[in-house]
């Protein structure tokens, strides 16, 4: 783990009686994405803060590059870029002064800020909006001034906490490409997302955690490959929670339900869709098992509230 960016070891957390992280470690390497998934309340929110040094952990420590949160803080957060999922831009400043504002916190020259402000509004495509205010951009302007803000120091490993939350999908198309950018310089990057196919597409490595556990680590593929059957055929319309107790339920390694809905996970589904041919109420949909899959299987359908 010495060649690892950020390390974090057995950290435990609690709050009163309920223990929020518990027992977790991971690291990233130098080039990578970690992206770290779980339902609401699994515990990511305050992983990343005890990651940045905000949260004390009850036991475990985090390092990263070499150095310890929290005697070395300082010196690790003059290395990262963090991107939270809540706006903090300055409604008072243009995006060109949002950006030199904040490089001023990391005690960077004004000169040096200054002469990378061009580039990094040019990385956000937001060139053409350097004097106009937040208040002014599209929500999907605002995410891409915030990661050219996190980057203002030149850090070596962002952590981003759902980083597309709220954009539409070409908002989100364009920040998956500025990420995958990033990635080809070298960064890091630590992705917390609720967004699978964000995760399928931007992750070289997938942590799981749920009540504060990791309970599943490794690449997308090799997770689908190791936890799930590579058919799944979901079923609807007509009376399709029926098939999870009828006849049809031997042609699938198991049925689950959901609503409306009957999700057959099968490892040959041409028998269930030459069965299905013959029901006439019913709609179905092939697919490969994908991480949506995976997630719902390792921590269940129910819906969580936020903890």
């Amino acid at each position: 783990m010495s060649d690892a960016f950020l390390s974090c070891h057995q950290l435990v957390k609690r709050y009163g009686e309920s223990t929020v992280v518990n027992d977790l470690s991971f690291e990233i390497r130098p080039g990578e994405c970690l992206g770290v998934i779980g339902p609401n309340g699994a515990g990511k929110t305050t992983t990343l803060r005890m990651c940045l040094g905000l949260t004390a952990p009850d036991s475990g420590h985090v390092e990263a590059f070499g150095l310890r949160m929290p005697g070395d803080a300082h010196a690790i957060k003059a290395q990262l870029g963090v991107f939270t999922q809540f706006d903090s831009l300055d409604p008072d400043f243009t995006c060109a002064e949002n950006l030199l504002v904040f490089g001023r916190y990391f005690g960077l020259k004004t000169a040096d800020i200054r002469a990378r402000i061009p580039a990094l509004l040019d990385f956000a495509a937001l060139t053409h909006k350097a004097t106009a205010k937040p208040g002014e951009l599209s929500g999907g302007m605002r995410r891409r001034l915030s990661l050219a803000r996190a980057l203002v120091n030149d850090p070596r490993l962002l952590l981003l906490d759902e980083p597309t939350t709220g954009l539409d999908p070409q908002a989100r198309h364009l920040m998956w490409e500025r990420l995958q950018q990033l990635l080809q310089q070298g960064k890091s990057i630590l992705l917390t997302t609720h967004f699978m196919d964000e995760a399928e597409r931007l992750c070289d490595r997938l942590l799981v955690i749920d009540h504060g556990r990791k309970i599943a680590e490794g690449t997308p593929r090799e997770l689908i490959a190791a936890h799930l059957e590579p058919d799944v055929v979901e079923v609807y319309g007509g009376d399709a929670q029926a098939l999870s107790t009828g006849p049809l339920r031997a042609l699938a390694s198991r049925v689950e339900v959901s609503g409306e809905t009957a999700f057959f996970y099968t490892r040959d589904a041409a028998p269930l869709m030459q069965a299905l041919a013959h029901e006439h109420t019913l709609r179905s949909l092939h697919r490969p098992a994908n991480l949506e899959d995976l997630f719902l299987k390792l921590t269940g359908r129910q819906i969580r509230e936020d903890a």
